[in-house]
C-alpha cells in the first residue's frame, strides 16, 4: 500500500486547510485567539500574497499595565483581552473581521474574547447565542462563590490566594472589571496609535 504524505502543519494539527482557504478567499482582516493555562494571546491580521500581517496584537499580561490584578485567562480577562484588542484595532482604520481559529475549538473563553472585540467595536460575523452571559463576562460567579467562602476563612483565602496577593478583594471582582474596561475605553479612545501597532510580516 503506497503511503500518501501530507503536509506537515496537517499531521501536527496546527492549520485547518479548508478554513484558511475560507479565509483567504475574503480577502478579509481575520482575528485569531490562543488560549494557554495561564494566558490569552489575540491578533488582527491581514492576508496577503506574500503572507499574512499582524495589524495589532494584545496578550493578557497586557492587562496588568492597565492595573488588572485578576486572573490572565479567565473569562473576565479574555473579554478585556479582546476588548483591548479592538479599540486598538479601530485605530488603525478597521472596524470588522472574520474569526479563524484553525483546528482549535471554540470554547466559552475564546466566546468571550469575541464578545470583548464586538463590544470594543469591531464587527464579527457570529451567533449571539454561542456568547458568554453578561454576568459570567463580568465576574459575577467569582463573587459569588466568595461571599459563600467568606464565613470559611482559611478556605477563602486558600482558594483566592491569587486575587488577595494582588491586592484585590475578590467580592470586588465586578467593580474592578469595569474600572479596567473604562480605563481602556478612554485611553484608546483618545490616544493615537503606537509604533507597536503598525503592521508586521508574521513570516519574518
Amino acid at each position: 500500500m503506497n503511503y500518501i504524505r501530507t503536509l506537515k502543519r496537517i499531521r501536527q494539527r496546527k492549520t485547518n486547510y479548508h478554513k484558511r482557504a475560507a479565509v483567504l478567499l475574503s480577502h478579509s482582516p481575520f482575528i485569531t485567539i490562543k488560549i494557554s493555562n495561564q494566558n490569552v494571546a489575540s491578533q488582527l491580521v491581514k492576508p496577503t500574497l506574500t503572507g499574512d500581517f499582524i495589524i495589532t496584537s494584545v496578550h493578557s499580561r497586557n492587562l496588568t499595565n492597565l492595573g488588572w490584578k485578576g486572573s490572565l485567562n479567565n473569562l473576565p480577562a479574555c473579554y478585556l483581552t479582546g476588548f483591548l484588542l479592538a479599540r486598538k484595532s479601530l485605530k488603525t482604520g478597521i472596524d470588522k473581521a472574520i474569526l479563524y481559529i484553525g483546528k482549535d475549538v471554540f470554547t466559552s473563553r475564546i466566546a468571550a474574547c469575541v464578545k470583548g472585540m464586538i463590544d470594543g467595536g469591531i464587527k464579527i460575523p457570529v451567533s449571539e447565542e454561542s456568547l458568554p452571559e453578561e454576568n459570567r463576562i463580568k465576574g459575577s460567579h467569582i463573587v459569588e462563590y466568595a461571599n459563600i467562602l467568606k464565613s470559611d476563612d482559611d478556605r477563602y483565602k486558600t482558594i483566592f490566594s491569587g486575587l488577595l496577593k494582588n491586592g484585590l478583594e475578590p467580592e470586588k471582582y465586578e467593580s474592578h472589571f469595569e474600572e479596567i474596561k473604562n480605563k481602556i475605553h478612554d485611553e484608546f479612545n483618545n490616544n493615537s496609535i503606537s509604533n507597536t501597532d503598525r503592521m508586521v510580516d508574521i513570516n519574518e
